[in-house]
């Protein structure tokens, strides 16, 4: 299970307050790197999304902590990094919060097997939220038994995923 995840962001607070939203939690500030916010799901399992300023970067430090250098760059765009996240919220309110940001936002079917609402945020960060339909879909298709059961196919020439 992943707890937190951390994302770059041009506009920290903003970003956090309308994932917060989406999360139906609350948005506060990041206390180990000015500028920086947290959207605190306020779920039992501890889930947050850390919202750093875009060029952040994220380096070993000495000891046992790590370092937060100042932003650096904005040239990039895009990353290869997203997150699936369960949210309580409706798939209608995701696309209502998200259309009110401007952000991309759109309901998309996973190869039959689940579906997802993916959220753009500032239309260069891909998160995917799930609402509690889409939540069950996901875990019950990410069972270990119907894993193996792709892995099995896969292995015996068969295509699972309908490449």
């Amino acid at each position: 299970m992943i707890h937190h995840v951390s994302i770059a962001a041009n506009q920290p607070l903003q970003v956090a307050k309308v994932l917060a939203e989406m999360c139906q939690g609350q948005a506060v500030p990041f206390p180990h790197h000015e500028g920086s916010y947290i959207a605190l799901t306020l779920d039992p399992h501890g889930t947050m999304i850390e919202v750093l300023p875009r060029g952040t970067e994220i380096t070993p430090g000495v000891g046992t902590e790590s370092t937060f250098e100042n932003p650096t760059s904005q040239a990039q765009t895009y990353n290869a990094f997203h997150a699936a996240i369960s949210v309580p919220t409706s798939e209608a309110q995701i696309h209502e919060i998200a259309n009110r940001a401007g952000w991309r936002v759109a309901s998309c079917n996973r190869l039959d097997y689940f579906s997802v609402i993916e959220v753009w945020v500032e239309n260069q960060q891909l998160l995917e939220f799930l609402p509690p339909t889409f939540a069950a879909q996901y875990l019950a298709s990410s069972q270990p038994e119907v894993l193996k059961q792709l892995i099995s196919a896969r292995a015996d020439g068969l295509n699972p995923f309908n490449e």
